[in-house]
């Protein structure tokens, strides 16, 4: 649809196969990614990344005292392998909290669309928190099952059982094979 924008939420090297956060199938998700890039089915692609807060506070300092090894480790942190040249081509924004509507840029260009197309990681927290964001500011937001990844299926499932209250008016739950037959 004219006015898409593809969200690509957090695909870092930790959630990928082998990663210290390993989601189920984050490969699968990024290739899902590639297809929509691909066929041009959005007008604008924007992706974002998880760097912890240097000067955390409250939870989110506990949260990096946790996480500290992998905070420290920069393959981690980088963008998959078979998502950077996308992410190049595009803007990639930085976020330490699980919202990325919480980054000024990300929620300027969402405002701006007509749909925001949601791909990512990790499907029950980072990408879960920004959709629920989204349509509470009304933006009508398209759920990409197969383009998110969650760290198993019944955490998956769980999301989707979530969102689909809020379907068809707010969000639209199909897979990148629909998504693109509508192009």
């Amino acid at each position: 649809m004219k006015g898409d924008l593809l969200l690509v939420i957090d695909m870092q090297n930790v959630y990928s196969k082998g990663g210290k956060w390993e989601c189920r199938d984050t490969e699968g998700a990024a290739s899902n990614v590639l297809k929509i890039e691909q066929a041009k089915a959005c007008d604008k692609i924007i992706f974002t990344e998880f760097i912890p807060q240097k000067e955390p506070e409250g939870v989110w300092k506990d949260y990096s005292e946790v996480n500290a090894a992998v905070n420290n480790d920069v393959w981690s942190n980088e963008i998959l392998d078979s998502l950077k040249e996308s992410a190049s081509r595009n803007t990639l924004y930085s976020k330490s909290v699980y919202s990325s509507l919480k980054h000024p840029g990300v929620l300027e260009e969402c405002r701006k669309a007509k749909r925001v197309v949601v791909s990512g990681v990790v499907a029950e927290c980072c990408v879960l928190s920004t959709v629920l964001e989204l349509i509470d500011m009304g933006i009508y937001v398209v759920y990409l099952t197969d383009a998110v990844s969650g760290l198993d299926v019944p955490k998956e499932k769980a999301t989707e059982l979530i969102l689909s209250g809020l379907s068809p008016l707010h969000v639209k739950i199909e897979t990148t094979a629909e998504f693109l037959q509508e192009k």
